[in-house]
Parts: C-alpha cells; sequence; structure tokens
C-alpha cells in the first residue's frame, strides 16, 4: 500500500508540472458533431464513418458536410455502454468492401452481448448500403448488465482479425477459459480460428471449442475493459484497458498471456476492498504503465503520420475522465507518458487522418452530442 501510495503521489507531481508546461502544439479544428458518437473510419476517397451508438453509422466529408448515413446495419441493444460500437475496414476494402462493425446484441431474457458483423459497404452520392450481413463473432456467455463489452476492433500487418472482449463487469469470467469475456480474440477475417492460435486443440480446430471447454479464439487473458487496441510500427499489440478505482492499465500484449484480472490489479473494488497488485504475483503479465487517478482510455493508436514528425511511433489515447490527449512513447518492451493534453472534455476516441492530422472524437458532453476535432501543427 505505502508503494501504491507513494507513486501515486509522484505521480500527481509530474502531471501537475507536465500539465502547467504543456502547450498543445496544434491547433483544434471543430469539424461536426454527432449524436453520441463511438468511432470512425477513414474511406478510401477521404470520407469518414462515424458510429453513434443508438445505431447510425454516419457518412460525413473532411468538411464536415452530413453525406446520410448507412442503411443495413444490425439491430443494436442501446443501453448503458451498448450500442453501436466500432467500425474498421478490411485491408482490402478496395477490392472488396468489406466493412467490419461491433455493436450489442440481446439475448435471451434480459441477457446481452458484444457481436462483430461484416457486410459489403456500397457508397451512394449519399449514405450508402451495407448488404451480406454476416455475424462473425460473439460475447458468450450472454449475461445481465449494461457494461464492458469492449468490443474494439483491429487488423495486423498479417491480416488477423483481433477482438478485445471486456468482463462484462462479473469480473470471474475474465480467468474462465471456456468463456470469451475478458480476452483478447485473434481470429481470420471471415471469423474462422487460426491454427496457430495458442490455446488451439489442433485435433478440434474447427470446433466451437475444444474437448475441455477452451475457447481456441483466444491469444489473452485476464483483461477488465479493454477499450483501446492499435499495433505499434513494429506490429506490437498494444492494448489500455479501464482498472477498477484506480489501476488503468497499458499493456503490451504476449501470446497467451494472462494479465490477472480480477485476481490482480493496480487498483481497488469501488466499494473499498483491496485487490492484490500485480507485483504480488509474478506469474501474471504487468502493465507497462499504469494511472492512479484513473484516465478513463476511450481507445488508442500509434502514429505513423509525417505533420507531427516528432510523434512517429508514439501511441495516443483519448481519456475519459481525464478529459485529455495522452502521449505516450514507447522504447522497445517499455513505456513512459510523455504529455498530456487537456481538452476540456471527455474523449472517446483519437485517430489519425490520411494527411497524417489528428481526428478526435469526443464523447457525449451536451445534450447527448459530441464533437470532432482535427488537430494541425500550430
Amino acid at each position: 500500500m505505502m508503494r501504491r501510495l507513494l507513486t501515486i503521489t509522484i505521480f500527481l507531481l509530474a502531471m501537475t508540472c507536465s500539465q502547467a508546461q504543456t502547450s498543445p502544439p496544434f491547433e483544434i479544428t471543430t469539424v461536426a458533431s454527432f449524436d453520441e458518437p463511438w468511432a470512425m473510419a477513414f474511406l478510401p476517397d477521404g470520407r469518414m464513418l462515424v458510429t453513434e451508438k443508438k445505431g447510425r453509422l454516419a457518412v460525413v466529408a473532411q468538411d464536415g458536410q452530413s453525406l446520410g448515413a448507412v442503411r443495413g446495419l444490425p439491430d443494436v441493444d442501446y443501453l448503458g455502454h451498448g450500442g453501436l460500437g466500432d467500425v474498421v475496414l478490411h485491408p482490402d476494402f478496395a477490392s472488396n468492401g468489406l466493412v467490419y462493425v461491433s455493436y450489442v446484441e440481446g439475448g435471451p431474457g434480459r441477457t446481452r452481448g458484444a457481436a462483430v458483423a461484416r457486410g459489403v459497404l456500397t457508397l451512394a452520392e449519399r449514405g450508402g448500403t451495407l448488404s451480406g450481413l454476416d455475424v462473425i463473432w460473439r460475447q458468450y456467455p450472454k449475461l445481465v448488465g449494461y457494461g464492458h463489452y469492449g468490443h474494439r476492433i483491429a487488423f495486423d500487418d498479417d491480416g488477423y482479425l483481433w477482438i478485445s472482449s471486456g468482463d462484462r463487469q462479473k469480473f470471474t469470467p475474465a480467468q474462465d477459459m471456456q468463456s470469451n469475456i475478458g480476452k483478447i480474440i485473434r481470429l481470420h477475417d471471415d471469423g474462422t480460428i487460426p491454427e496457430n492460435n495458442p490455446f488451439v486443440d489442433y485435433d478440434n480446430v474447427d470446433s466451437f471449442v475444444d474437448d475441455e471447454g477452451v475457447y481456441p479464439e483466444i491469444w489473452s487473458l485476464g483483461h477488465r475493459n479493454p477499450l483501446g487496441m492499435t499495433f505499434d510500427l513494429d506490429g506490437q499489440l498494444w492494448v489500455a484497458e479501464m482498472g477498477p478505482a484506480g489501476g488503468d492499465e497499458l499493456n503490451r500484449i504476449v501470446r497467451g498471456g494472462n494479465y490477472g484480472y480480477p485476481l490482480v490489479s493496480n487498483g481497488e473494488h469501488y466499494d473499498g476492498r483491496p485487490i492484490p497488485d500485480h507485483d504480488t504475483s509474478p506469474d501474471f503479465e504487468e502493465p507497462v504503465l499504469w494511472w492512479t487517478p484513473t484516465i478513463s482510455p476511450g481507445n488508442i493508436m500509434a502514429y505513423s503520420g509525417d505533420v507531427f514528425p516528432d510523434w512517429r511511433g508514439n501511441l495516443f489515447m483519448a481519456g475519459l475522465s481525464s478529459r485529455a490527449i495522452i502521449r505516450v512513447e514507447i522504447d522497445g518492451n517499455g513505456a513512459v507518458e510523455a504529455e498530456r493534453f487537456p481538452m476540456g472534455a471527455p474523449l472517446r476516441g483519437i485517430y489519425q487522418g490520411p494527411d497524417g492530422a489528428l481526428w478526435v472524437i469526443e464523447d457525449e458532453s451536451r445534450e447527448g452530442e459530441g464533437r470532432l476535432f482535427k488537430l494541425t501543427p500550430k
């Protein structure tokens, strides 16, 4: 406990100095506003897709002009953290037109869970249509409750599909290998399971679960609410996840790694009950960085552009409770928070545009709306 208190004190002093001295080296332009935006993606022609939690996929020009909405999306269960989530283009979108969306769907009774579907996007002058919709992944089991779905989507350079699956605020499923909750998932782009996943039973690779009930889609386990997932310029996967009362984490994801939740955490339960720190259990993977007070990461991205050349290779997190952009420098297996840019509003996501500018989605801030900002050098 003394170690934790000392770390918090040092962290607060450092951040106070950093925020007092840091002047953002970018201009902020407000581009548009949306009804509870959650994620965005850039189309090859420069237009943007923006998801809204209630189930709308908006098409927007980079000057903020509304270009309609995409039809053909799945029905979403909009409640609490639930609704329409991430949107990602297939790496070969230019030739196959495939778009992936994550969302929350209802189940029997009052249960619900996240899902990922893909379909072919046909664009029109205004809006478009998602056709041939196919659900390729679902959280299992569906549970009662409204939170911690995770459901971020990413592709790596080899074309594998990665999905973050939150613990649904149920704690123990994150350690249960007969559940895909509280895990990082790796799949082929069609939802089938790669034979070289760490928990594959090679005699039953095509089965839903192996003979012992282990889900072979699992890459890592022991995650709480992984809302950020990105690959750095060397292809390493990084995940940012919300801790409980304290202990938000930046994790470097390794094959078959167990990140300990809910058995260990550098935070505590909301009712004040302690959770053993990571350093008490060396069998679990420790976070590379952790934050108390929390920053509440909404997402994470690795910057590869030239508009901000000094930041190439850095990670950026959108902070909800911290109401800031957090810049992280990585060095091999290590990382350090380098700067924090206060934005005066809770941030849901940060993205790199086609020209290397940064785009930031604000979480719902007033009357259900969230603004879209573009950041360019001063």
